[in-house]
Parts: C-alpha cells; structure tokens; sequence
C-alpha cells in the first residue's frame, strides 16, 4: 500500500517522538557560560573602538572644563547656532560656561544640534542605550542633524545585559515606555546597496565621555 503521509506529517511526527523520550540535557552548564572571551582592553578603550568603527565621533574629556573647550571649538569649526538642551543637568553645565543653548522647543525644525545624556554606555559593542524617562523624550536624539550624548565613565557597562542593570536600579518597575539602543548615526543601504547616514536620524553622533571616577 502506498504511504500517502505528507512530509509536513512526518516532521510533526518525528517533534512528537522526540518530545515524548526524555533526554539529559548534553550541555548542563551551557547558559552559565559566557558569550565572549574576557576583553583585554578596558570598556573605555573597547567602546571608543567600536563606536568609531560605525563612525560615531568620540572624546574623553578629564573634566568639565576641557569637555567646553572642545565643545567650542566644534561649534566654531561647524558653525553650530542652534543647539537643544532640555535635561537640567545638562543646562547647568552650559549655563555655568556661559554657553549658549535653546532649552525650549522654539523653532525646533530649525535644530541643528541635539543635546542629551544617555542611560548607558554599551562597550562591547560601541552603542549609546538611550530612555524617554529624562526631559529630553523622544525628539532632541532623534530630528536635529546632529546629536551630541554627555556620558560618564560611571555610565560605562561591557555588555547590552549591564546596561539594563542600571536601567533596573535607576527606574525600578517603572521603566521608560522608550528604551533604545544606538550604534552610530542613523543608516541604510536600502537603495541600490549604497550607505547613507541619516536617512532616518542624525547624520552624526558624538559621544562626550566625562570622568567622573573618585581620585585620591
């Protein structure tokens, strides 16, 4: 007689059969195990690395004063008019410089520049982790040309699993209804497999890493 089951049949047949035999598991101890080899360099060093490698932009900066100086010298190179800031941290600084920034959203098609801190730094693989549970929401990271993070080596983390540590500790069960996760300016290659950054989001993004670890 011929066998008229259909392939689909047998498949199900052999996940049935396999479901049904109890098996010990080969690799017990596999989900302890870790994805990488120990890093050799230190998160700074490993996040400046990969971050430029998708052609983000990266500066360490040893204190707030060298972080303005640079700053400066940006705006002037860039002819930079029109920055937005909105996270009162962030406008304390520029304000005690005296630098200049809109902190509404005045005009805000016209942003040349986005102004925001970050909720982490993701060294392994050079991304910024980005939240909606500070002032700047959803829009200054995303229209303006430009988007300029201020982090600190406290924010740095080696892997995507720590970042969202320090989102837990800082938010509880109340996280952010945005939690986004950047590696370099906004691309595609959609058409005609030709890259173009910022189809979608800024052309560049730079990355302010501040110190802030205690020394003696």
């Amino acid at each position: 007689m011929r066998d008229i089951t259909t392939s689909k049949e047998k498949l199900l047949k052999k996940i049935r059969k396999a479901l049904l035999e109890k098996r010990d598991n080969p690799y017990p101890q596999l989900e302890d195990l870790p994805h990488y080899a120990p890093a050799d360099e230190i998160p700074e060093v490993i996040f400046a690395e990969q971050f430029t490698a998708v052609n983000g932009q990266f500066v360490f900066c040893e204190d707030e004063i060298q972080f303005i100086e640079t700053l400066l010298t940006l705006a002037e190179e860039r002819s930079w008019h029109k920055i937005y800031c909105w996270e009162p941290g962030l406008q304390e600084i520029l304000t005690r410089f005296e630098y200049p920034f809109y902190e509404t959203d005045k005009d805000f098609e016209q942003a040349e520049v986005g102004f925001t801190f970050c909720e982490a730094l993701i060294a392994r693989n050079g991304s910024i982790l980005l939240s909606n549970g500070n002032m700047a929401g959803r829009r200054l990271s995303i229209y303006p040309p430009v988007h300029i993070v201020l982090a600190y080596t406290s924010q740095m983390v080696l892997d995507l699993k720590d970042g969202f540590k320090l989102l837990k500790n800082k938010y509880g069960s109340r996280l952010p209804s945005m939690i986004s996760n950047v590696t370099g300016p906004s691309r595609t290659a959609d058409i005609e497999k030709t890259l173009v950054l910022g189809a979608h989001g800024p052309k560049e993004l730079f990355v302010f890493l501040l110190d802030d670890s205690v020394t003696s």
